[in-house]
């Protein structure tokens, strides 16, 4: 017997080595995650959460998302206790994990206790370190966590897609749409396509301008304000003769994105129907395609009064975001 459990563990010695010398682990038989989209459990102790190493956390990590009209987190944070962390607890599939240590380190791991999963572990010699590294690392620990998000928005959506091959022939593109989402209107030049809610709907719109319809650097927001108003008030219907157009009281936010490789504007804020009660948050990417001499342009927006839209406006996000070309 002794014998045969020896050669058993040499056997299992050997399965590791290969799989470390081959840079693959084995996930295979890992559980599969859970957790909402943009849920991110906090592995960190009451003392710890309750000290300015906590406040550090819920200061990044909680912080209010770009371009809604009410103040929603970027991430729904739930704290737990290192000592409470196993089992089920291990399955959730965004993890932060925050402890005093012998050393000063961040380490960035996927897929350790459950498929797929990213755990983000930070190490600190001291509370004050822990709040450095956090500082730190802020940005690109929000990206991680935010990306894999977008992946299992997109995964959830390739259960089920809606058939817009038209897309193609007519801009050139391909985007995968869930299908729950239906084409409300569309012509040579402008897709609406739109998903009924239980109180209101969230929306995709596609569309191509010329290259010079946005300009250099210090005309841009106002261009793209410009486009957005000019073809929201001449394609989208709106009762009593109102305009569909981008809130004047507040300046949209502007980024450099990209689009399936190319460069692109990112806008996010809020659109209104002018002299209405009608408002909500809406995200474009004004895509530049120099071989076309055009900005193609995919925009999400939400109307659902009373209901939080962070999680409407991510999952038009994940959508825009399997564009191809």
């Amino acid at each position: 017997m002794k014998s045969i459990l020896t050669a058993f563990s040499l056997f299992c010695l050997i399965l590791v080595s290969c799989g470390e010398s081959s840079g693959k682990r084995d996930t295979s038989f890992l559980t599969d995650s859970v957790g909402r989209i943009n849920g991110l459990q906090v592995v960190i102790s009451n003392d710890l959460w309750n000290s300015p190493v906590g406040e550090t956390v819920r200061e990044h990590f909680a912080a209010l998302t770009d371009g809604l009209p009410q103040q929603e987190p970027i991430f729904s944070i739930n704290q737990m206790n290192p000592e409470a962390y196993d089992g089920f607890a291990r399955t959730y599939r965004s993890f932060l994990h925050v402890s005093l240590g012998e050393e000063d380190i961040v380490k960035y791991k996927k897929n350790v206790y459950a498929k797929p999963q990213i755990g983000i572990f930070v190490t600190g010699t001291s509370e004050e370190k822990l709040v450095e590294l956090i500082n730190t690392e802020q940005q690109k620990m929000v990206s991680t966590f935010k990306d894999g998000e977008i992946k299992e928005r997109q995964r959830r959506t390739n259960i089920a897609l809606l058939d817009v091959d038209s897309l193609r022939e007519r801009f050139g593109i391909s985007m995968k749409i869930p299908a729950a989402y239906r084409v409300a209107s569309a012509s040579d030049d402008f897709y609406w396509i739109r998903k009924d809610l239980k109180s209101g709907t969230t929306n995709i719109l596609i569309y191509e301008v010329p290259l010079s319809t946005i300009g250099n650097d210090s005309t841009v927001i106002g261009d793209i304000i410009g486009m957005r108003d000019s073809i929201g008030s001449g394609y989208l219907p709106v009762e009593d003769d109102g305009m569909f157009i981008t809130e004047e009281a507040y300046a949209p936010y502007l980024f450099a994105s990209s689009i399936d490789g190319r460069f692109a504007y990112e806008t996010k804020g809020t659109w209104e129907v002018k002299d209405q009660y009608m408002a909500g948050p809406f995200l474009n990417y004004a895509v530049r395609d120099e071989d076309k001499g055009r900005y193609l342009i995919l925009e999400g927006f939400t109307y659902a009064p009373s209901v939080e839209k962070r999680d409407l406006q991510f999952e038009l996000e994940s959508i825009l975001k399997t564009t191809k070309f």
